[in-house]
């Protein structure tokens, strides 16, 4: 028996045909764009532009950390736009944080090779770590990309201000560093660069009320810059006003408390009013910050050689002059004898000497009568050593000289709050531009 076909239905054909062609469009037209459709919606991005108009708020208050923290999303929102690289790189210049500076500005060159700004904030974050042929070698190119750019001249010349001040000079920088810093003035006479720069010109030449003046004026643009505070106090200091130098130079370790330097000024300033406690306690935070400077240790050996305490004077100028591992494993490699420390030497030599130790404190003193002939002061105190040593001996008040083995160990202790000042902290008067 046949079976019997069945007839097509021709609407249920057509409403076929037509799911199947929704279909394909579904396929073809809308997943593509569409892989999340049934995903809820991502959080809305925020722009770089609000980083920036934030880290730009923190700038104006002085709080930096918030500003750095704000360019770095601007730098994940839009890392291809050298200008927040350039921006961090200025705060880290102000905060004192050069290798930090170094690496912003070494990132937006990598963005734009032929960035000038990026290349003056190079040159004088260098200088100011005082690598001073790279600083030349990118303040060069600086005004080379940009002869305009009055950032670069002004880095120019408080840069080869600062190879003055140590001795680091080469023939010409002096004339170098004035014209470097009219310049500046010429383009841009009330920026904060270009008032550093002069007083820094100022300051070298000895001219310390008018560098006083400059400096107070780029502090009026902006007080939160550690290095103007150190500048401007170091005038001071020249000018033999401890009390405000010392001012200035807290005022740079408040904005940045990790540097070392502003504490060794207020101690050696110290040192030099006679305040030698006040001077230890700031040697011993300057330790604390970078305990591998022999330098460091020997700014404190003197100071408590002043204080009369001998035996800690010995073993933080040990630490000076022959290296060793401190108590932290810190490595502090030793100075040898040359006449930029040679104070170092005869105060470890009169230290020795003061607590029997003649053993070990007639060598050094010879050492320093041999070969540093043309330092009066370090030949007489030299001198005085052995003359001592030998009327101990003379007079039989040392039986058995004591070695350097029965030096006794030293445990440093920790470090001190620095004592608060005397004086209340007050706002320079600033001058005119």
């Amino acid at each position: 028996m046949r079976r019997k076909t069945r007839r097509s239905n021709p609407l249920r054909i057509l409403i076929l045909v037509v799911i199947i062609g929704l279909l394909v469009y579904i396929d073809r037209k809308v997943e593509p764009f569409s892989p999340y459709i049934f995903l809820p919606s991502p959080t809305p991005t925020i722009s770089a532009e609000t980083f920036i108009a934030e880290a730009q708020g923190y700038v104006a208050e002085g709080k930096y950390t918030q500003a750095l923290q704000a360019y770095g999303k601007a730098i994940k929102a839009d890392p291809q736009n050298p200008s927040n690289y350039i921006s961090s790189a200025m705060i880290n210049l102000y905060r004192g944080d050069y290798e930090a500076s170094l690496e912003d500005a070494g990132n937006a060159l990598l963005l734009n090779p032929e960035n000038s700004q990026a290349y003056a904030i190079m040159g004088v974050s260098h200088g100011l770590l005082g690598d001073y042929l790279d600083s030349e070698s990118n303040l060069s190119k600086a005004i080379e990309y940009d002869s305009s750019n009055y950032f670069a001249y002004a880095y120019d010349a408080i840069v080869k201000a600062k190879k003055i001040l140590e001795g680091a000079e080469a023939q010409g920088d002096l004339d170098l560093a004035i014209e470097a810093s009219r310049k500046a003035e010429a383009i841009s006479p009330s920026a904060l660069e270009t008032h550093w720069a002069r007083g820094a010109v100022l300051e070298i030449t000895a001219n310390y009320e008018d560098a006083i003046t400059e400096y107070e004026a780029a502090i009026t643009v902006n007080s939160n810059v550690a290095e103007l505070h150190i500048s401007l106090g170091r005038t001071y200091a020249s000018m033999l006003d401890y009390t405000m130098a010392v001012e200035e130079y807290t005022k740079a370790n408040a904005l940045n408390p990790a540097d070392p330097i502003p504490d060794v000024l207020i101690g050696r300033t110290y040192s030099r009013t006679g305040e030698y406690s006040k001077a230890i306690q700031y040697f011993q935070q300057a330790i604390s910050d970078d305990s591998q400077n022999p330098y460091y240790w020997g700014y404190l050996g003197q100071a408590y050689y002043k204080n009369y305490q001998f035996g800690d004077a010995i073993l933080s100028l040990q630490l000076a002059i022959q290296g060793g591992v401190t108590s932290n494993g810190s490595i502090v490699e030793g100075l040898p004898l040359s006449y930029d420390v040679v104070d170092f030497y005869y105060v470890y030599a009169m230290s020795l000497m003061e607590l029997g130790y003649c053993d070990d404190a007639v060598p050094v003193a010879q050492a320093i009568i041999q070969s540093m002939q043309d330092d009066e002061t370090a030949v007489y105190n030299a001198e005085y050593t052995l003359n001592r040593c030998y009327e101990k001996m003379n007079n039989q008040q040392l039986l058995k000289l004591p070695t350097a083995t029965m030096i006794p160990t030293w445990t440093p202790q920790p470090t001190l709050t620095p004592t608060p000042l005397p004086y209340p902290i007050t706002t320079p008067t600033v001058s005119g531009d």
